[in-house]
């Protein structure tokens, strides 16, 4: 299917909503930038840093909106041995976006077109105040975007699903979740929502025209 394709009911198949995640889907990210960019402002190799980082319980209740910026920061001091200030951190912080996801932008007004569209997405204040700005454009195609921050939920929580699908008010097996990461799509149709793995923004237009929603 050619992204300027219009979705039609058999294509469809039925499914009442479209959910996409951001990062990985909608808005490119890499974690290696954040770790270059602290390894610069450290004067050490960005390897090191690497190694040290975790997606420990800190990372996850900053996603959840438990803690706050500064307790994460203070908390990376420790955790990676380097001695930057909490602006140096968030400099580094948002390093990890790039750019749109090649043809997304077209790919999102099609399916708006046709249907009401939402996001869901792991992230943190400081990310949120970066990327809902710099993004607006794109992110002006959903109809609502849940942020684990302000839900107090993430993915792949069954709960973190259960509030969402509950949130958008449409049966779970009527709505169709893209993820980049498998663990998260696996996490979603154990919920009963119809997940698609996303690895490039080709696999949101095959999905369209091939799983038959």
């Amino acid at each position: 299917m050619g992204f300027g394709m219009q979705l039609d009911e058999k294509q469809l198949g039925g499914a009442a909503a479209l959910l996409f995640d951001l990062g990985g889907v909608v808005i490119d990210v890499d974690f290696d930038r954040v770790f270059s960019r602290w390894a610069t402002l450290a004067e050490c190799e960005p390897s090191l840093i690497k190694h040290r980082f975790a997606f420990d319980d800190a990372f996850r209740c900053h996603e959840k909106g438990r803690i706050d910026a500064a307790e994460f920061f203070d908390h990376l001091r420790s955790t990676l041995g380097i001695a930057l200030t909490d602006d140096q951190f968030l400099d580094g912080w948002n390093s990890i976006f790039g750019e749109e996801m090649p043809g997304i932008s077209q790919l999102l007004t099609i399916a708006a077109a046709q249907r009401p569209i939402y996001a869901f997405s792991n992230t943190n204040p400081s990310h949120v105040a970066y990327f809902m700005d710099r993004f607006a454009p794109v992110l002006a195609s959903f109809k609502n975007i849940y942020l684990s921050s302000t839900i107090g939920l993430r993915k792949p929580d069954a709960e973190a699903f259960d509030f969402v699908v509950g949130a958008i008010g449409t049966p779970a097996d009527q709505i169709v979740f893209f993820d980049d990461l498998i663990e998260n799509v696996e996490a979603a149709k154990a919920r009963r929502l119809r997940g698609v793995h996303v690895t490039a923004s080709a696999d949101i237009a095959a999905a369209f025209s091939t799983i038959g929603f």
